[in-house]
């Protein structure tokens, strides 16, 4: 039987898909393992910006200042991408942390390019920029600094109140139309959170988070993310109005995705945690993806497909119009972005 540890998603290792040799632990003895402690590695990759080619995304380039993730969500599609560096994405991706310390540096010799065509970026993308560790790496914050610094706009997408500590520069960019704020949002059910986000900031928090954003000007809005079918699908209105009272404008929403190994890994976290609601959840994830736990199609990856997929994108329409959201988030502007002048402010320092 998989041990769940507290304040950990995944309760396995499982097989990196990319190696040869594979050690098997002793089913006798896991009873013992203790739970691990967290290791953050220097990642001294030699660049920062990551392109996008997927119809699905909103954004051309985006920063991750941080590989893993500490939040440990059970569902998070970045888990596979541990693989690449040749841990698991179980244990290994909450507790085996690549830690970018060299990316604001690395982001100002982009920004600082002739060739680079100011546009937006997205922090975040793949592993969130909040997690426990910024702060005390304020990695993250640093970005943000540089950014603005330039004027070129940026998004975030986040699950933890950090995100309000950043004010001071969330403000002084947002007076030049060069910022906005998604908080993303599972369900309302703190018990929950706990077993299925352990490390993220409690639902609460992040509607307070919200509250303090939209105090202060900032766009704040909400991705209900992810839907799980069977799970938190019925959660949908009340998520919008609570994220709407706090002050969201925009919202949008992203269906459960279980790429490689997530697969097994879910499946082990349902069968601990809801073994009586197993079966249900998993039918109705299939019933979303063609028969299968995942489907890889651009288009569909996000919402789904089939009968259930409809039902719940009309559900969000509804509610999403009910509760006064405007379509979309504002566009963020690049027509204050100035090269020069924040290449003065940096021969300051």
């Amino acid at each position: 039987m998989k041990q769940f540890h507290k304040g950990r998603g995944a309760g396995d290792n499982p097989r990196n898909r990319f190696d040869g040799i594979y050690i098997e632990s002793d089913e006798d003895y896991e009873g013992f393992e203790p739970s691990p402690d967290t290791q953050f590695i220097t990642d001294d990759s030699d660049t920062i910006l990551s392109a996008n080619n997927s119809p699905d995304v909103p954004f051309n380039y985006s920063i991750n200042p941080y590989r893993g993730c500490e939040h440990g969500c059970i569902y998070c599609y970045a888990r596979p991408t541990h693989e690449y560096l040749g841990y698991s994405s179980g244990k290994d991706f909450e507790t085996k942390i690549m830690v970018k310390r060299k990316a604001p540096e690395l982001l100002k010799k982009m920004l600082s390019k002739e060739s680079w065509e100011p546009q937006t970026i997205s922090i975040s993308g793949v592993t969130d920029p909040y997690q426990p560790v910024e702060r005390k790496e304020e990695l993250t914050r640093q970005i943000m600094r540089v950014l603005t610094d330039f004027r070129n706009p940026f998004a975030i997408v986040t699950k933890n109140k950090l995100v309000t500590r950043d004010l001071d520069i969330l403000s002084e960019m947002s007076e030049f139309n060069g910022v906005k704020v998604m908080v993303s949002l599972t369900t309302l059910d703190v018990r929950l959170t706990s077993i299925m986000e352990p490390r993220t900031s409690r639902p609460n928090a992040r509607l307070r988070a919200m509250e303090q954003l939209s105090e202060a000007g900032i766009p704040v809005g909400v991705l209900v993310a992810p839907v799980i079918p069977g799970l938190t699908d019925h959660e949908l209105p009340q998520l919008l109005q609570s994220a709407r009272n706090a002050g969201a404008r925009f919202a949008g929403y992203v269906v459960l995705r279980l790429p490689h190994s997530n697969k097994e890994l879910f499946e082990q976290w349902v069968s601990t945690h809801f073994p009586n609601r197993k079966g249900k959840i998993l039918n109705r994830v299939r019933a979303l993806r063609g028969g299968e736990l995942n489907t890889t199609e651009f288009g569909e990856r996000m919402s789904g497909e089939g009968a259930f997929a409809e039902q719940i994108n009309k559900m969000f329409h509804i509610y999403r119009q009910t509760y006064g959201y405007d379509d979309a988030g504002p566009p963020l502007s690049t027509s204050h972005f100035n090269r020069a002048a924040a290449a003065g402010q940096m021969k300051l320092f």
